[in-house]
């Protein structure tokens, strides 16, 4: 008998995964191409540490909207100071960045330090709970998705210069409120990683392949044998990189082989 109830469940969860991978593909390739890897964990934990702020402030506790405007907040003003040292300490960046995060994740313990529940707030926004996203809180994150992808798409060079960041910012804040830091930057890293060596033309929708069939086969994992939806995604998503790399390397050596014999 089909099990409306899991479907139910899992279609939230997945359009979840489609909007996360929609934005953090294109981004993820930009991250690669400038050499800051670790950029997405750090912003994410910066709005993370943003979300703990507004959870331990009472009187920013119950304004509208606080879970988004306050994690904005911190992770625009992440991006603003990276953006800024990105002009002055290139050759130094990348470990700048690690300890930008370290920083984060250090103050949100600090925060949390004396909050009963701070352990579980904490493991909510670092492996996220996508299997409990409703579609209302979809709204948001679909209409700010649509907004970056349009810009991209007419104007591309808006990834060139601060723009990178601001987007970035915005669009990480909204990814950890729904799937948590680990799977943002899985999803940033994993599927551009998956085409990155890759010499076709489809480079674009075979990292949309990677992503999509990552979060699928996680969620499944996850809604069969009880497993924690964000690690069985980031495992199937590791997984769906690894083979499609080796698969995109096989295709490039036959193709090579091809032109040599051609010639």
């Amino acid at each position: 008998m089909f099990d409306w109830d899991l479907l139910s469940i899992l279609l939230p969860a997945l359009a979840a995964g489609v909007l996360v991978i929609s934005t953090h593909v294109v981004l993820g390739r930009q991250v690669l191409k400038r050499g800051i890897i670790f950029i997405d964990l750090a912003i994410a934990q910066v709005a993370a540490l943003g979300a703990i702020f507004a959870h331990t402030i009472h009187d920013l506790e119950h304004l509208p909207y606080v879970n988004f405007w306050m994690p904005a907040i911190f992770a625009l003003g992440g991006a603003g100071i990276i953006a800024w040292l990105s002009q002055r300490m290139h050759d130094e960046l990348e470990a700048v960045i690690g300890c930008f995060y370290v920083l984060a994740a250090v103050a949100a313990m600090l925060l949390l330090a004396n909050d009963p529940h701070g352990a579980e707030m904490l493991k909510q926004l670092m492996s996220g709970q996508i299997l409990w996203v409703s579609w209302s809180q979809l709204l948001l994150p679909t209409i700010v998705s649509v907004a970056v992808l349009l810009l991209v798409i007419v104007r591309p060079s808006v990834l060139d210069g601060l723009g990178f960041y601001l987007l970035f910012a915005l669009v990480i804040t909204l990814s950890v409120e729904l799937v948590g830091v680990y799977l943002v930057f899985s999803t940033l890293i994993l599927p551009a990683l998956a085409v990155n060596k890759y010499s076709g033309k489809a480079k674009l929708a075979i990292a949309y392949c990677v992503g999509l069939l990552g979060y699928v086969a996680g969620l499944l994992v996850s809604a069969t044998w009880d497993l924690p939806s964000g690690a069985a995604i980031v495992a199937t998503l590791a997984v769906s990189a690894v083979v499609f790399r080796l698969l995109l390397k096989r295709s490039d050596q036959l193709d090579l082989m091809a032109n040599k014999a051609a010639n």
